[in-house]
């Protein structure tokens, strides 16, 4: 396969994986459907590149009851493939007992050709807003 027909095949698959993406993301359920409790959440993010040891970026991402409860966050490096740090499972698990916060660490699992397995990581900090209970009248 010649160099042209490599990029064009790297093109073709990363834009099946986008739309695949995007079918999964509709079908994700609201923040407010999944987690009916929750009026807001907020994950702070620290990506790092293993590759050259150095912070890549910090972001923070904003929930809210009408956003989709889309807690996959995709990995930095852009040879990746399908990889990425999936907080879906940590969330869950922080809502159930009703904490305010949580963080911790995490490794990219995927990777192709060339790319380590540890070629990224990212550590995150959830903050978890609850929707207040109402005092019942007497």
């Amino acid at each position: 396969m010649g160099k042209m027909a490599k990029k064009q095949y790297h093109v073709q698959q990363k834009q099946a994986e986008r739309l695949a993406l995007a079918e999964k993301k509709q079908a994700i359920a609201l923040v407010e459907k999944r987690f009916p409790q929750v009026s807001g959440l907020s994950i702070r993010l620290t990506y790092y590149n293993e590759i050259t040891d150095s912070v890549f970026m910090v972001r923070t991402v904003n929930y809210f009851p009408s956003s989709r409860a889309d807690f996959h966050m995709h990995c930095i490096i852009k040879e990746c493939s399908n990889g990425g740090f999936d907080l879906t499972r940590k969330i869950r698990e922080v809502i159930k007992v009703h904490k305010k916060s949580d963080s911790g660490d995490m490794r990219c699992k995927g990777g192709k050709g060339t790319l380590s397995s540890d070629h990224a990581s990212m550590s995150y900090e959830i903050s978890v807003q609850y929707h207040k209970k109402r005092k019942k009248k007497t």
